[in-house]
């Protein structure tokens, strides 16, 4: 009784923390994911108070958290969508890896960390955080601009090769030899593509056999199905995320629509957790030693992110304004970021890995909604300072143009 009633305290303390920290992040219109780390931070090992009982089911939580949020993701989109996507947007998703994986990874390589880590750390710097983003754009009433759908279609990308990502992650980190690490990979790229195959042609049958006009029953089936996949995608050394990600694509119309809005509290719940759950496994005094890297590693990636969304929206035609505030929203770094590094966490492969991820994340996170802000009218300044003075004729085409231009970027 003792320990149930101290890991009942325990839990709620850590839960009404939470929800107190996310008020306070919504009363001041930024992400919550920086507070939960830190609350993490503070209730693990080296913090201020340390969790006893509870902790075991925190980790289980963390990884139902993960599992939701690939959930979640999935819903978003449809197979038919992704296949758009692809076809369409395949340049500027080479680009955004190329530019924003290769720092991370040549920096774990300077630090001596290894193949492994330096495969890892690009993953964490590669990914932008679609839940802050969205979060930003519309604070910012930016969902009707013309570049709204250049962002997106890289974060759809980014999304996508989460699918092949994480299985190959996987499959390094469990330290399998070069054959059976083959061939979990065909394994994990074999059901992505299959599970696609499915979605397109079936996912009508499938979404109609799982809607109930029922919410219970719909949740009972949607997270039943979800963490049975996952628990069957584990078993078969392919990662529980790509599992459940895989699932969202499959539903899709009423099943997919009905599914979100009943999980969407509980993937919030589970993913607070889940962020919780990562600060613990991090030792405070373990950030300011690589504090340093991070913030190296921040500017210059929120340099490769904002040339990457200009470049994406140039490409699709996007004036220069546009493609500023393309490149600025798709800075912020966040929740799968501290997923592919908690896998690295788990597997111990680099100690100095989790509290450098961590001090990254947490400088994103807050300058990311800082860059989707003003990065547009910041470069719309030094540029204009940098212009030589037109004659009056070009000014007053030059202002006529973007007269003619602004309606096409607030949107519809």
């Amino acid at each position: 009784m003792h320990s149930s009633a101290r890991f009942l305290i325990e839990f709620g303390a850590i839960i009404l923390a939470l929800g107190l920290l996310g008020r306070f992040a919504a009363r001041f219109q930024f992400s919550p994911i920086p507070l939960y780390l830190l609350a993490g931070l503070a209730f693990g090992e080296g913090g201020l108070l340390p969790l006893g009982t509870s902790e075991e089911f925190v980790a289980i939580g963390a990884e139902i958290g993960v599992i939701l949020l690939l959930l979640m993701l999935g819903l978003e989109y449809s197979a038919s969508d992704l296949v758009s996507n692809l076809k369409t947007q395949y340049s500027a998703g080479l680009v955004d890896a190329a530019l924003n994986a290769l720092p991370g990874a040549a920096m774990a390589l300077l630090l001596g960390w290894g193949p492994v880590a330096a495969v890892v750390l690009a993953g964490v710097t590669w990914i932008s955080s679609s839940g802050v983003i969205a979060k930003v754009l519309g604070d910012l009433g930016r969902l009707g601009n013309r570049e709204t759908p250049v962002i997106l279609s890289v974060l759809v990308l980014e999304d996508l090769s989460m699918a092949v990502y994480l299985p190959i992650i996987t499959a390094l980190l469990a330290g399998t030899g070069l054959a059976a690490g083959s061939l979990t990979l065909a394994v994990a790229l074999g059901a992505a593509a299959f599970v696609l195959l499915v979605a397109v042609r079936y996912g009508r049958h499938i979404s109609r056999f799982v809607s109930s006009d029922d919410p219970e029953k719909l949740l009972l089936v949607v997270l039943g199905l979800t963490l049975l996949v996952a628990g069957l995608a584990q078993q078969l050394q392919v990662s529980a995320a790509v599992g459940a990600f895989l699932v969202g694509i499959a539903l899709s119309g009423e099943a997919a629509e009905g599914a979100h809005n009943l999980l969407s509290p509980l993937r919030d719940l589970f993913a607070a957790v889940f962020f919780v759950f990562f600060g613990l496994h991090t030792d405070p005094a373990s950030i300011p030693p690589v504090l340093l890297p991070a913030l190296a590693l921040a500017v210059v990636t929120a340099g490769t992110k904002i040339a990457t969304g200009y470049w994406a929206a140039r490409r699709a035609g996007i004036s220069a304004k546009g493609r500023w505030r393309a490149g600025g929203t798709l800075v912020a770094r966040g929740e799968f970021s501290i997923v592919i590094a908690g896998l690295a966490v788990t597997s111990g492969i680099e100690p100095s890995l989790g509290p450098l991820a961590t001090a990254y994340v947490l400088i994103l996170v807050i300058v990311g909604p800082l860059t989707a802000r003003y990065t547009e009218p910041l470069a719309t300044l030094l540029t204009g300072r940098l212009r030589k003075p037109a004659p009056a004729s070009d000014t007053a085409d030059s202002g006529l143009e973007s007269v003619a231009e602004e309606p096409h970027e607030v949107g519809q």
